[in-house]
């Protein structure tokens, strides 16, 4: 049996001496691995990526005037509309109009047959000669029974009955004057005239249709559409959030019902006159709990025409302590909830939480946050911390009050 060669007692000691040595080194390069990376976390939560201070631009805010503007949804109505029908029976003989055209009033649109309204007319203005004659008769024998009382030919009887049949025919002559009148404007409804100025629309009815005296349907219809009205609908909670700015002084008008207002239509172009706010509903909406604001606008061109949508941009107001803050300073956690950074005195990034009221143009309107003198980090946020140092420099161009802009009413996503 063949035994193991042993190493010698020196090498075996030197190779157990060995190990310890080993274990060492490797227990110092994870100690040291350890201790670089906390350093490099350290570094790394207060310096940005590349190890520099990076290069921001930024706006200083100041307070100045904003128009405030708000964008409602409308529908265009007619500033008059009439339906025509007939106030007599009888038959078309012509229609004098072109439809679609434009009619004045008083024009006259149609021709009913005047022969049997004619005859009623000469008929009543024969009674009505019949009854002045009898009346005249009348006058003279009221007068003779007058004179003979006096000489006791006539008695106080004979009297009173001449007073009595004068009376009766001046009442017939009265009333036949009024069958003439009544005859004459019968005839003249013969002729349906326009009660108002505007277009017609197609015609109901045709030369020879027999039309009867305040029908159900209409002859056809006349709208006036220069001027013309939008209906706007507003909710309720903006209506309060008006009064409270304006009784707190931060937003001033000078007539609520007389605010300017412009229109952009359906295709997205812009109306090119401006109307004003006339008066608003005092009754809220149940359903949607809005209220209805009326604008009357010019419409010289015939553009507008009834029941077409529309969203109209009004002046509420105009707030001179307003401050805007560029829309690409503005920035939002995974809640929605908008935020901004600001460079302190020290140079450093802070973070900034908004209440943002509207979008006017390309900034938002703040209300709480930021206040007038702010620097806000408008390019190169994306390399910021909070409480990191930054290199400020102040951008080119600074946001100015956009007077007239469109502004949208309060984003849902804002806590505004």
């Amino acid at each position: 049996m063949k035994h193991a060669k042993k190493a010698p007692v020196g090498e075996e000691n030197s190779a157990i001496a060995a190990k310890p040595r080993r274990v060492s080194k490797s227990a110092l390069f994870v100690a040291v691995a350890i201790s670089f990376a906390g350093m490099t976390v350290h570094s790394l939560a207060q310096q940005p990526q590349g190890g520099r201070t990076p290069d921001v631009k930024v706006t200083t805010l100041r307070q100045v005037p904003v128009t405030i503007v708000s964008e409602l949804p409308g529908r265009t109505v007619a500033f008059e509309n009439a339906e025509v029908r007939p106030q007599i029976s009888g038959l078309i003989l012509r229609r004098l109009f072109v439809e679609g055209e434009e009619v004045s009033a008083g024009d006259q649109l149609y021709q009913i047959d005047p022969a049997p309204y004619e005859v009623a007319l000469s008929s009543s203005e024969a009674a009505l000669a019949r009854a002045r004659a009898a009346a005249s008769l009348a006058q003279g024998e009221a007068v003779r029974q007058r004179s003979l009382i006096r000489t006791r030919v006539a008695s106080q009887r004979d009297v009173d009955t001449a007073e009595a049949t004068l009376q009766q025919a001046q009442a017939d002559v009265t009333s036949a004057e009024a069958a003439v009148r009544a005859a004459r404007i019968n005839l003249d409804y013969t002729r349906v005239l326009s009660p108002i100025g505007g277009r017609t629309s197609r015609s109901a009815v045709t030369t020879g249709a027999l039309v009867t005296a305040n029908q159900s349907e209409s002859l056809l219809s006349i709208t006036r559409l220069d001027p013309i009205y939008v209906d706007l609908t507003q909710p309720n909670a903006r209506l309060l959030q008006q009064q409270r700015a304006v009784s707190t002084g931060t937003l001033k008008r000078e007539n609520a019902d007389q605010a300017v207002a412009r229109l952009t239509l359906e295709d997205g172009s812009v109306y090119p006159h401006e109307g004003r706010l006339q008066f608003s509903e005092i009754i809220v909406d149940r359903g949607t709990g809005s209220i209805t604001l009326r604008a009357l606008f010019p419409n010289p061109e015939g553009k507008l025409m009834p029941g077409m949508f529309v969203r109209a941009h009004v002046e509420e107001g105009v707030t001179d302590r307003g401050l805007l803050v560029p829309q690409q300073a503005v920035q939002r956690t995974p809640k929605g909830e908008p935020f901004t950074f600001v460079v302190t005195a020290e140079g450093k990034a802070e973070q900034r939480m908004l209440k943002t009221e509207r979008a006017i143009g390309a900034n938002w309107l703040v209300t709480d946050g930021v206040a007038a003198g702010d620097r806000v980090i408008v390019e190169g946020v994306q390399r910021v911390r909070p409480g990191s140092q930054v290199n400020a420099a102040e951008f080119a161009a600074e946001p100015a009050a956009e007077t007239g802009a469109s502004a949208r009413l309060p984003d849902a996503r804002t806590n505004g």
